[in-house]
């Protein structure tokens, strides 16, 4: 791998953040997380081209994962996105609809985000 992938993680849930944070980061990830749509936008626009992946909750204050996703689409089209929710399969259905690559219903296991998010930013890795 050349170089660390780097991902941004958003949930208003400080425990899962902080989770979040230190299993990729053990992993070898470079992680920025934010509290917020809103604050994640702004570290995605401060930060153009740096992101590879985007994870982030669906239900959340200010800007919902919903319309962060549909703003990262647009303006990112490059980040590849995973969707999480606690919330039933509404806003999962939502999250399929603006075109998140995968939808996750919490509680999740990690190591299938993470075997999710290793496939969608090396997706030739297992073709051998």
């Amino acid at each position: 791998m050349s170089g660390k992938n780097k991902l941004l993680i958003v949930d208003d849930n400080d425990d899962i953040r902080s989770t979040f944070y230190e299993f990729f980061n053990s992993l070898g990830y470079e992680v920025k997380t934010a509290g917020d749509g809103l604050t994640a936008l702004k570290l995605l626009k401060d930060k153009p081209n740096f992101f590879d992946c985007l994870i982030t909750d669906l239900v959340m204050p200010n800007i919902s994962g919903l319309g962060l996703i549909a703003i990262v689409k647009k303006e990112f089209p490059d980040i590849k996105i995973i969707a999480m929710t606690g919330y039933g399969d509404q806003p999962g259905a939502l999250a399929s609809e603006v075109k998140a690559d995968s939808v996750f219903f919490k509680p999740v296991e990690l190591i299938k985000i993470e075997n999710k998010v290793s496939e969608l930013i090396n997706p030739n890795n297992d073709k051998q």
